[in-house]
């Protein structure tokens, strides 16, 4: 079953289509979105372009990958202000005309992993997780996740859970090519181990599917991307690994979730709040590490839906104005202010004009996109 074919049948069960007509004054049925309680700063990344393709078994030591440079060392998903994640993480990506290549290591004293199904809910283990939004609107995207027994977990999101998106684990990356090694021994408590990696390699011709552009991406386009790590606390018993539990409830203790682009709230589904990535010609290519103006109107625009979403939460309406807002000018004046915002059939739309003549958007649902 095609990605389009899933889409319109979850659209039809869901009746979340943007299409659909629905009128809405009250919205009450919607929770609120809790705000991310960091400043606005996503990770930049330039992507080069392979020469040769790295070899997919999980180890990472292709000359291929020394082209490549390695992500910032992954924090904890609420930000710097959390403690510093107990064993480090980074990540590499590199891309040729057939394959987008991501790579990931993993410092780990005891390296463990319980799942071999397919689609099972890998986070359950320790894993490492993928998420790629292509066009940047905060809907239609990608998540796949991987532990260390090199079991997969590969799903589509019609839009984020807290827009009634539903996820699509029937979706199944066509063509995908993934490889784990384990520096040590996997589930053998009985000696200490250095780390696990992951070698993934994704199709363009999957990723085309969500895209709405052209691929591979030229040299300068940029997509938004974040990477996870999933750390379960565990100790040894009876010569297994069990998860540490809270004393009270008996139930594990909560995960830990170190990622490469801060999010600001444990919650990976903000696409708003994911990292950037660059696809640049060679490993000399460097991103621009300057926020575009379409990526710094977006995120103002998100405001506006941030209180839209309080106001409904406690049962008020949808604002037809700005002024009913209440939002303050942003600190960037580069942005013109203040952006108009208007009831639609299904809810409301904002936008903000860009300098280039084009128009930044927001709907109701989350989804953003730039008109010309």
């Amino acid at each position: 079953m095609t990605a389009t074919t899933l889409v319109l049948a979850a659209c039809a069960v869901a009746l979340s289509c943007d299409e659909a007509p629905r009128p809405v004054t009250t919205a009450a049925h919607l929770s609120d979105v809790p705000q991310p309680a960091i400043d606005w700063r996503p990770e930049v990344y330039a992507a080069p372009r392979a020469a040769d393709a790295p070899v997919i078994d999980g180890a990472l030591d292709d000359p291929a990958w020394q082209k490549a440079p390695w992500t910032a060392d992954f924090v904890d998903i609420q930000g710097g202000s959390m403690p510093t994640p107990r064993y480090r993480t980074r990540a590499r990506l590199l891309w040729n005309e057939e394959y987008l290549f991501i790579g990931a290591v993993m410092d780990e004293p005891h390296v463990w992993g319980t799942l071999t199904e397919r689609d099972a809910v890998i986070y359950h283990d320790n894993d490492f997780e993928v998420f790629i939004d292509p066009d940047a609107d905060t809907h239609l995207y990608y998540e796949l996740e991987i532990n260390a027994l090199d079991t997969v977990w590969d799903l589509m999101l019609i839009k984020p859970y807290r827009d009634g998106g539903p996820a699509i684990d029937a979706w199944d990356i066509q063509g995908l090519r993934t490889g784990v090694e384990v520096d040590g021994t996997l589930n053998d408590p009985t000696d200490e181990d250095r780390g696990w990696s992951v070698e993934i390699a994704i199709p363009w011709t999957v990723l085309e599917e969500a895209a709405g552009r052209p691929v591979p991406p030229a040299p300068g386009d940029r997509w938004r991307f974040n990477f996870s790590r999933v750390q379960w606390r565990s100790e040894i018993v009876d010569g297994k690994y069990v998860k540490l539990a809270d004393p009270g409830t008996g139930e594990p203790l909560d995960e830990d979730n170190w990622v490469w682009s801060p999010q600001g709230l444990i919650a990976m589904h903000y696409p708003e709040m994911w990292g950037i990535v660059e696809f640049v010609e060679s490993e000399s290519g460097e991103a621009t590490s300057s926020l575009t103006e379409s990526e710094r109107a977006l995120w103002t625009l998100r405001q506006v839906y941030y209180r839209q979403r309080e106001r409904v939460a406690d049962g008020g309406s949808w604002a037809g104005t700005a002024e009913e807002l209440g939002l303050s000018s942003p600190v960037d004046t580069g942005l013109a202010w203040p952006p108009t915002v208007y009831l639609t059939p299904s809810g409301f739309e904002a936008t903000l004009p860009l300098d280039d003549g084009r128009v930044a958007h927001i709907a109701e649902d989350g989804r953003t996109w730039v008109s010309d």
